[in-house]
């Protein structure tokens, strides 16, 4: 499990990217890059880190589902995962 304070961090950083989006589009648009400057550093989205949704674990991190490696693997096992099940040949 991740800290609190690091998924608090996350989420902020999230809704400030959200929240700077179309002025930054416009400021690049234009080539204005003292205003992309003075901007927040938290409003890039390169900032941003993906996180499993349910433990916030950093590592180990599955695109196509959300979730980390360990926690995909618990949700396949018990089935919770449509279409996936466990190799064997």
């Amino acid at each position: 499990m991740a800290k609190e304070s690091m998924k608090a961090r996350e989420i902020k950083r999230q809704k400030l990217v959200a929240k700077y989006a179309d002025k930054r589009a416009e400021l690049k648009a234009n080539g204005d890059y003292v205003g992309l400057q003075k901007l927040p550093k938290n409003a890039s989205p390169v900032r941003l880190h993906n996180r499993c949704q349910i433990t916030g674990r950093p590592k180990g991190y599955m695109r196509q589902f959300g979730v980390s490696r360990i926690n995909f693997r618990e949700m396949s096992l018990a089935g919770l995962i449509p279409g996936i099940k466990k190799a064997s040949w």
